[in-house]
């Protein structure tokens, strides 16, 4: 039989496309609208669902049975055997009647947050400082680098879709998903996204790409009270200061940038005249008026994880993100989706309910071609339908390379911010040390360490931003709530302060509330996500900290309640503005 053009690579894109697409069932096409989640065995071997098991369906199931294509890999595993499970996955792929390829994606996997809702901490792939970290040093060319560490250790795996970044401006001192922003500049967010995305896809989308989707859409750091929009409490999102442009800016400068997707906020906007008050997925005023017609974006929607159906998240029940239509059915929401401009349904897996949409006449077979093309144009343009496998030597050899460990190792150390000095810094000769929230065998190699502060010359205390605990595993991930140390603690603190000059260094995944610290701290350092070897480097003066803050942080938690969400610095009379940073 002659080879069909839409496996024939020396044919256009758009010429192979055309002749896919004519080739396909309606539950073919329906199978590419749905980008759901899965998991592999250590072993590499491909996950199956069993009586009793988590999964719902296993993965043959859902590529041989529900034609999907489209995966986002959950959970660690080696290097090794997640190549080898991509190769298994696109063999299976390969032998469905089409052979379409499966294109995987996944959460950020280079810094230090380990988060199954948003990111996972490194593991075998470089270490970078949280974005928060980029942008405090606010490098566009060391973005643009860290942008091809990520495309060269992704592909060595299989990875061809990145699900970042992510580029809300940080306006909100509660909310729980800074750590993942550029900060609250959208100057900056717009300049190093742009470096971003050159880094991910290159001057054009092509064999060697790691597409971007950028999210969430149109910006999802205005969040009222702080609060997340994976959880029923979080799913408001409102403008009191009349920002919404502002926080649009980086998504312009995305779009300009040629990133291959975006993806839609999970929350609904409230008072917004001309959008409907209901989540972004479904909000057509957004998706089309907005996006499409005004910003002219071509590339592919995918909806936030979990719009359509309840379903178990770490073993809770959790309702759909439906907000604002939480009285439609499953089907009616899809409809709503694909009638707002989404092409794709993040975390859902239930094709049969876009077949019967069209069988039924409430969708046409037409406005799914619209979506699957996009869908298909883009598994073309990564070349996977030519060479879909990988090399498990050479990923061995690519994930975690010293060149880019170094680099990781690098931005680290420069994204570290020295708020305050008293004269401690830097440390020399081996001071008698005394540490708290550091490995005590890594401080071995820069003091002696002790057990008593009275015993020390010098402390290294390292803290985390408070945060509330909640109910529920899947939200003890997502810290929110009061950015302020509770009394008990904040007196242990301060009485270490009393007793030793004290280096304290606070991770800042979102801005915290200290200024009793900052006044007796004999230096101050913040950090997005470094090593203890980085911060002791820096505190000897071994590396150099170039960070400044990538936004304020606030005097009181009174402060924050009375400031505007969509508004960046806007708490009175900060402890310390936005780009405050010392050189020592």
């Amino acid at each position: 039989m002659p080879t069909p053009p839409y496996r024939d690579p020396n044919r256009p894109v758009d010429e192979r496309v055309e002749d896919l697409l004519t080739r396909m069932t309606l539950a073919e096409k329906a199978g590419q609208l749905f980008h759901t989640t899965l998991t592999m065995n250590a072993d590499g071997t491909l996950a199956e669902a069993e009586e009793g098991g988590p999964l719902r369906q296993g993965t043959t199931e859902l590529v041989v049975d529900g034609h999907l294509s489209h995966f986002n890999l959950v959970g660690q595993y080696g290097v090794r055997e997640t190549a080898e499970w991509a190769n298994r996955l696109q063999a299976l792929a390969a032998d469905t009647r089409l052979g379409i390829p499966v294109t995987l994606s996944t959460d950020p996997r280079h810094a230090f947050i380990d988060n199954p809702g948003a990111s996972f901490h490194s593991g075998a792939f470089s270490a970078w400082p949280e974005p928060l970290g980029l942008a405090a040093i606010g490098d566009p060319e060391l973005v643009e680098k860290f942008g091809d560490t990520i495309r060269r250790e992704y592909l060595a795996v299989g990875f061809r879709v990145a699900l970042h970044p992510q580029i809300d401006l940080a306006t909100e001192p509660r909310w729980s998903r800074q750590s993942g922003t550029f900060g609250s500049s959208a100057e900056v967010t717009s300049a190093l996204v742009r470096a971003y995305i050159r880094g991910l896809q290159g001057p054009r989308l092509g064999p060697r790409s790691v597409a971007a989707m950028v999210k969430h859409f149109p910006g999802g750091g205005p969040r009222k009270d702080g609060e997340d929009p994976h959880f029923p409490h979080g799913k408001d999102q409102v403008y009191p200061g009349g920002m919404r442009d502002l926080h649009l800016a980086p998504f312009r400068a995305a779009i300009e940038a040629g990133c291959s997707q975006l993806m839609p906020c999970h929350g609904r906007p409230i008072g917004v005249d001309g959008w409907e008050e209901v989540g972004f997925g479904f909000n057509r005023d957004v998706l089309t008026g907005l996006l499409r017609e005004r910003l002219g974006f071509d590339g592919i929607v995918c909806t936030d994880w979990g719009l359509l159906t309840d379903a178990p998240v770490l073993g809770e029940s959790h309702e759909a993100r439906a907000w604002g239509v939480e009285h439609l059915s499953v089907a009616e929401r899809a409809a709503k989706a694909l009638d707002a401009g989404a092409d794709q349904f993040g975390g859902e897996q239930c094709p049969e309910v876009v077949v019967e949409l069209v069988r039924s006449g409430r969708i046409s077979e037409e406005r799914l071609d619209t979506s699957v093309r996009r869908l298909l144009r883009e598994k073309f343009a990564l070349g996977l339908f030519d060479t879909p496998y990988v090399c498990p030597n050479r990923a061995e050899e690519t994930v975690g390379a010293a060149e880019f460990t170094a680099l990781g190792q690098s931005a680290q150390r420069r994204s570290l911010t020295v708020l305050t000095n008293r004269s401690l810094l830097p440390l020399t000769d081996r001071p008698n040390l005394y540490v708290e929230g550091v490995v005590a065998q890594t401080a071995s190699l820069y003091g002696n360490v002790v057990t008593d502060p009275v015993d020390a010359d010098v402390a290294v205390l390292r803290l985390r931003t408070p945060h509330e605990e909640r109910p529920g595993r899947f939200e003890s991930f997502f810290h929110s709530g009061s950015l302020a140390f509770p009394e008990k603690r904040l007196k242990e603190i301060l009485g270490l302060l009393d007793a030793v000059p004290t280096l304290v260094c606070v991770n800042l995944e979102r801005p915290a509330v200290l200024p009793e610290i900052a006044a007796k701290a004999a230096a101050l350092v913040a950090d997005y996500g470094a090593c203890d070897a980085a911060l002791l480097d820096i505190a000897f003066g071994r590396a150099r900290a170039e960070g400044r803050l990538p936004f304020e942080l606030p005097r009181s938690m009174a402060a924050v309640e009375a400031s505007r969400p969509d508004v960046p610095g806007d708490t009175e009379d900060p402890v310390f503005p936005y780009g405050h940073g010392l050189e020592i």
